[in-house]
């Protein structure tokens, strides 16, 4: 096996830990918020710091390995991809420390079952799991077909993003004294709705990877969002 070869298995090794811990990050704040688990949303603020640390890890290989190989073709894309894919995933573990953030300091309660099944929260988290779980074969398998379908169901992650507004509006209606708290959980599904938008960048890199196609910008894609 040559050099490069074993560098690059180091890299994948690598970026999977990253995958797994904000894979676990996703799961324990959807737990977190609709239990009403402090606890759990504590421990996840918590591991945010293992998450910046991996992050941090996975870029100082990426750097040496480009210093080392002076990379062309297809492993300067798989290097480029992978720091990309590296800080998408931060962000992703960021906004479920956000959602924790939420549950640890100002939820005051379990929110209520009938906004929860009106909301879809939980469909939009399957959902966004679902996306990080094909975009995570798609980049082992060097699957471009997969890697695009993850696309696909971001429109899903979208649309009930876009129907939570008159939901919640119809919630504070009737319920004007849980006003603020109804905000946060607005929030919540805004956070869920950004990791659907990361994970569609991931996608796109997992292309330009495997097919040197650059697919930002392009009419199969939205415009960035603000981050907030």
């Amino acid at each position: 096996m040559k050099q490069t070869e074993i560098e690059i298995k180091e890299l994948k090794g690598h970026l999977a830990q990253m995958w797994s811990l904000v894979e676990q990050q996703v799961r324990k704040s959807f737990e977190a918020v609709v239990v009403f688990d402090q606890d759990l949303a504590h421990e996840i603020i918590s591991r945010e710091k293992s998450v910046n640390a991996q992050e941090l890890v996975v870029d100082h290989h990426c750097e040496n390995f480009i210093a080392l190989f002076n990379p062309v073709a297809v492993d300067l894309r798989f290097v480029l991809s992978l720091l990309k894919i590296n800080n998408n995933l931060e962000r992703i573990g960021d906004f479920a420390e956000s959602i924790a953030l939420f549950t640890a300091h100002h939820q005051t309660k379990v929110i209520a079952p009938e906004l929860l099944k009106q909301l879809q929260l939980k469909k939009m988290f399957d959902t966004v799991l679902k996306m990080m779980d094909q975009a995570r074969t798609a980049l082992a398998r060097e699957d471009s077909r997969l890697a695009s379908r993850v696309l696909g169901l971001d429109d899903a992650v979208d649309l009930i993003h876009r129907d939570a507004v008159p939901v919640l509006a119809a919630y504070i209606t009737a319920h004007p004294d849980e006003t603020v708290e109804v905000m946060g959980i607005h929030n919540v599904v805004r956070r869920v709705e950004r990791m659907g938008d990361r994970l569609s960048n991931i996608a796109e890199d997992i292309v330009f990877y495997v097919d040197a196609k650059e697919l930002r910008h392009t009419a199969y894609t939205q415009l960035p969002k603000e981050e907030k």
